[in-house]
């Protein structure tokens, strides 16, 4: 009894982890844009909070290349349909990890509670055409101390967030 109540927590704890861990992505769009394939060019547009890594300010436009380039759009120099941009930001985020449980014969429940903090990324690209915004996708993630590692992360985030281009009418 006592091993299938640690292998239970410990399942819990695991798919908790993993929850937490999970990449989240949402994209919203301009509802009166009835047809993004009109779309065919764009060019980017300074980034509205750029990284403070510029390697990886390159990464994200690589990544966005990669995936307009996939959905049939052209890079130009002068008068793009669509100027993109993206914002990036990384924020702190504190979480508790409960370790030493015990059962009901050792004194029962959580030995020790560590508070652990890990940074957050945040990657917020838009597609606009005259100054209005048609297309946005937010995607979120907890970033390595490894710089490849977020460059993985980087380009599967992107490429989730496009999965979604062009929307589908509702």
């Amino acid at each position: 009894m006592k091993n299938a109540s640690r292998i239970i927590v410990a399942t819990f704890l695991f798919l908790a982890a993993l929850q937490a861990g999970a990449q989240k992505t949402s994209v919203d769009w301009d509802h009166n844009v009835t047809d993004f394939a009109q779309y065919k060019t764009y060019a980017w547009s300074k980034p509205l909070r750029p990284t403070q890594n510029p390697l990886m300010d390159q990464r994200i436009v690589a990544a966005v290349d990669a995936q307009l380039a996939a959905k049939g759009f052209r890079k130009v120099e002068t008068g793009p349909e669509v100027l993109v941009t993206y914002g990036a930001g990384v924020q702190k985020e504190t979480s508790a990890v409960a370790t030493g449980f015990g059962g009901w014969r050792m004194s029962g429940g959580v030995q020790r509670i560590d508070p652990v903090t890990e940074n957050r990324g945040t990657l917020v690209v838009d597609l606009s055409n005259n100054k209005q915004l048609i297309w946005r996708g937010v995607a979120s993630d907890t970033l390595s101390d490894k710089p490849d590692k977020n460059a993985q992360k980087i380009e599967k985030a992107v490429e989730k967030l496009f999965k979604s281009y062009p929307p589908k009418a509702k």
